[in-house]
């Protein structure tokens, strides 16, 4: 990320941060008495953090490289849990907007795939019953397959009940 565009980026944050309805003699921390438990202390603690690890050259592309790695895996596990039931898409989006932190290209895959479940979901929500149904349908469909070919390939588990589990081929 060049200077300019990390700049830009600290300084959109901030104003998006800024919180008009304190005003500038009140101290932020201490709202409610516990500036330890208060969210924006953290916050800050955390924004001095990652400066002080962006000056120093050696440090911060270690501290990319692990982001980096770390996001990577949280997405690829997002992505593994999407057909199945469960929070797939929230874990995706966590480990895309953990990259964004560190990557304007991985910022701009999050708003690119914030935009086409919004769309799909908005899509969906117009559509008549049946085709929801379908959709469903289709998608549970999916799931059974996936679960189906992973039993070929690793064999079932020994916890599923074997009544469970028809006679298809490739199961064992």
């Amino acid at each position: 990320m060049s200077a300019r565009s990390y700049n830009r980026a600290v300084s959109g944050a901030s104003n998006r941060e800024a919180d008009s309805s304190v005003s500038v003699g009140e101290n932020r921390d201490d709202e409610d008495g516990d500036s330890a438990a208060n969210p924006r202390t953290w916050m800050r603690w955390a924004r001095r953090r990652r400066e002080s690890i962006r000056r120093r050259p050696g440090a911060y592309r270690i501290y990319r490289v692990v982001i980096g790695l770390i996001g990577a895996a949280i997405v690829i596990g997002g992505l593994a849990l999407v057909p199945l039931p469960g929070p797939g898409w929230v874990i995706v989006f966590l480990g895309l907007a953990l990259l964004a932190t560190e990557f304007t290209w991985a910022a701009r895959v999050e708003k690119f795939a914030r935009d086409q479940v919004k769309a799909w979901t908005q899509w969906l929500g117009r559509q008549p019953i049946p085709v929801r149904v379908l959709v469903g349908i289709l998608t549970f469909a999916l799931v059974l397959a996936l679960f189906y070919g992973l039993f070929v390939l690793t064999g079932v588990p020994g916890w599923i009940p074997d009544q469970w589990v028809p006679d298809l081929p490739g199961l064992d």
